[in-house]
């Protein structure tokens, strides 16, 4: 048997002259690559196209502004393989946009209302900003939530049975929706994997998406909570279509054609 052939299988990865590799064509060469091993790191992608790391940093972030890739601590995932993010993962990410979202969408609530808050970061964010707010009534399946505003005097926590998700610490299950019914939500503010058209606001979880897409029919106005990252993206499950929404809350200008569609749809966009 040939060991010099057994001694080139065993290598984690095949060597790869650059010496004529345009910086784009690099690029899709580590996408694919990427996306054929699930992940990659920043160090053995260095080695394998004979560049600096803080050229494959450039290269793969990138990547991920086009929503190709997900960066992760020292290098990438798969955008279309990710699993859903824990809440705890989630909140430290983009932490100053989602606060200034956060705000804004407060100052939409009045005090009163009966609103819906999901189990995103985003919705977590604005549960921050209502525990002033006078004869609110806050209807949330996030557990995060109804524990932010637990102490708030004036707020009243209504939860749906369901199944707890320890990851998301959110409860799922449509049977636990029923009790909903007797109530006259005002206003729904959703975060979302991603927004794109024609496919809407979408998640990476199915169970998540299912009680959102109920709660969005059920709410009077439907507000979407959405950072940068997020436009452009598709998620595994839609919960809701362009024209559900009335308004969208985000940190950033949307890209020309959606910000166009928005418009068409009467959607109201407001950039913080």
């Amino acid at each position: 048997m040939n060991s010099k052939a057994n001694e080139t299988k065993t290598k984690p990865f095949k060597s790869m002259s650059t010496e004529n590799l345009y910086t784009e064509v690099r690029r899709q060469e580590l996408l694919k690559l990427i996306n054929q091993d699930g992940q990659a790191t920043v160090s053995d992608l260095s080695t394998l196209f004979g560049v600096s790391e803080v050229t494959i940093r450039m290269d793969l972030n990138v990547l991920a502004e086009r929503n190709l890739i997900i960066r992760t601590h020292g290098g990438a995932v798969p955008a279309n393989r990710v699993p859903e993010l824990s809440l705890r993962l989630r909140q430290k990410q983009h932490v100053l946009e989602k606060d200034r979202i956060g705000a804004a969408a407060a100052q939409r609530i009045s005090n009163g209302e009966s609103i819906f808050l999901d189990t995103s970061s985003t919705a977590l964010a604005i549960s921050r900003y209502l525990k002033r707010h006078r004869e609110l009534t806050v209807i949330t399946n996030s557990l995060a939530v109804a524990q932010t505003l637990v102490d708030a005097p004036w707020v009243n926590i209504v939860m749906p049975g369901g199944t707890v998700q320890q990851d998301t610490l959110s409860l799922t299950g449509l049977e636990g929706l029923e009790v909903l019914k007797r109530y006259n939500i005002q206003k729904g503010f959703f975060g979302a994997h991603g927004i794109s058209d024609p496919e809407g606001l979408t998640d990476v979880s199915a169970s998540e998406a299912e009680v959102k897409q109920k709660m969005v029919q059920r709410c009077r106005e439907v507000y979407a909570v959405l950072d940068a990252t997020k436009w452009g993206r598709i998620g595994l499950a839609s919960f809701a279509h362009l024209q559900d929404l009335d308004a969208i809350i985000t940190d950033c200008q949307p890209p020309t054609g959606l910000c166009k569609r928005a418009g068409e749809l009467g959607i109201e966009v407001i950039s913080v």
